[in-house]
């Protein structure tokens, strides 16, 4: 009888906590199903562009969280002058050697093709550990926290050479390579605004949980990047690329490699050696798209640089009108990323648009809206400085994937993407460090940045829509 009552009462016991146990976990399991339908749509699963979208977005809020506990570290915990000189002391320990380093971790990847996963993980664990060890530095911002937030910096640009090297191997049949870079973008943008506020809820109970939250992030990122398939460590076909040429082969036009019509043992043709080594294809040699295409994205990317650290410096001493300068830079920051975003999203429709005259286009757009905040600098101009800024970078960074996507050849398309990844961080970096050492003057700033631009649009513009015109002389992607 005992048994029975046990059973008759505990039965139904057990059925309600198992249904309150479904219950609570339902709106986890929905989103987590939800997120992968979304990510493995259009053929992405089976092609595994998925799974590195998924990475992507663990990256994105990873970065996310050491960001809020840096910011709050070296930026918001002191008076202006004082953050200041953290900042630049920030920059000369870590963005100063790391224009010396970037030029390496182009060639230094290259030379791990069959390595790719166990790279992404790498430097995945490594910020894991990285975090750890700045837990301990944060909360009194000694210099041991430079280091390791410079190791953190080469990791993170570790990873997305490595990351834009692996899409061409992932893209689903009929996806062109910049809707693939548009969707993995998207996903590492939302991540980082969800995790933004919950780093940001870290880092009120103390300054290092933050840090721990990324070690967490990382870690699953770690073993998330073994999960992606085998064929990204395949290096068929691939060789190194440069991003120039000798001035002889400069100033050909763009053919085909020669070869000498000679063949080796197993048939092929051997391509022509110059001094007994094989000479590496330059980006010049399928024209000019593509170099132009990364002068105009360099100077997207120093106004990216620029206006991160003037405005993060101007806005805490000058707060736009009626604002507190935490909303100020909150204004500013939501206007950039809505901008990125909408750039992301206007990509992919755009992706069978001629690239050359989308990414002159938005470099005209990107100046008239500098040129605009210069002239009527206000608290509207400066927050559609940004927004601009941001759709405009985003825009011309797929556009530009598109070009190499089509002028670069498959056996060079992996090394040109390092290449240019690296280009474009250390124009972040110059960037940046001018707008350090600018004074805080709002009209001068914007002139400034009118500046960069125009310097760019000087150098790319004309050319740009003259390949345009022209066509591409390689049209490797219909």
């Amino acid at each position: 009888m005992a048994a029975a009552r046990s059973s008759d009462g505990s039965g139904p016991l057990r059925r309600a906590g198992r249904a309150i146990a479904r219950a609570l976990r339902a709106p986890f399991t929905g989103t987590a199903r939800g997120i992968r339908k979304a990510t493995h749509a259009h053929g992405a699963g089976e092609s595994g562009l998925g799974k590195l979208i998924e990475l992507h977005a663990v990256n994105g809020a990873g970065d996310v969280m050491i960001t809020v506990a840096l910011a709050s570290t070296v930026f918001f915990s002191v008076p202006t002058d004082e953050a200041r000189g953290r900042v630049a002391l920030y920059l000369a320990v870590t963005m100063a050697p790391f224009t010396l380093l970037a030029p390496v971790v182009g060639p230094l990847l290259d030379r791990l093709p069959h390595g790719r996963r166990a790279a992404m993980a790498g430097a995945m664990f490594a910020r894991a550990v990285l975090a750890i060890t700045m837990s301990g530095a944060v909360a009194t911002g000694g210099l041991e926290l430079y280091p390791a937030a410079l190791g953190v910096l080469v990791c993170s640009k570790a990873y997305g050479v490595v990351r834009s090297a692996v899409v061409p191997r992932l893209l689903p049949p009929r996806f062109s390579l910049v809707k693939a870079n548009s969707r993995v973008t998207l996903a590492g943008l939302l991540a980082t605004g969800v995790a933004a506020p919950i780093g940001a809820g870290l880092q009120s109970i103390g300054s290092p949980w933050p840090l721990y939250g990324a070690c967490v992030i990382f870690l699953g990122g770690t073993v998330l990047a073994f999960t992606l398939p085998h064929k990204v460590d395949s290096a068929k076909g691939e060789r190194k690329a440069r991003l120039a040429v000798p001035h002889e082969d400069a100033t050909r036009p763009a053919a085909p490699v020669v070869r000498t019509g000679r063949t080796n043992e197993s048939g092929s043709t051997r391509i022509g050696r110059r001094n007994g080594r094989e000479k590496p294809p330059g980006l010049r040699s399928v024209g000019p798209s593509v170099l132009h295409g990364l002068q105009a994205n360099a100077a997207h990317r120093a106004l990216s640089g620029f206006l991160i650290f003037f405005l993060a410096f101007l806005l805490r001493e000058h707060p736009l009108a009626g604002q507190s300068a935490a909303v100020s830079l909150g204004i500013v920051g939501v206007a950039a990323g809505a901008g990125n975003a909408c750039g992301t999203a206007v990509g992919s429709w755009l992706r069978a648009r001629g690239p050359e005259v989308i990414v002159a286009t938005v470099l005209g757009l990107a100046l008239g809206a500098a040129v605009l905040a210069s002239v009527f600098f206000s608290t509207v101009m400066v927050a559609a400085l940004a927004a601009v800024a941001g759709f405009t970078q985003a825009l011309s960074k797929l556009s530009l994937d598109a070009m190499i996507q089509r002028d670069v050849p498959e056996e060079v398309r992996t090394s040109a993407f390092a290449r240019s990844e690296t280009l474009l961080q250390m124009s972040w970096v110059v960037g940046g460090a001018i707008g350090i050492a600018l004074p805080l003057n709002g009209v001068l700033g914007m002139s400034v940045a009118a500046g960069l631009l125009a310097l760019g649009a000087a150098a790319s513009v004309r050319g740009l829509l003259g390949a345009a015109r022209r066509g591409s002389p390689h049209p490797r992607v219909a």
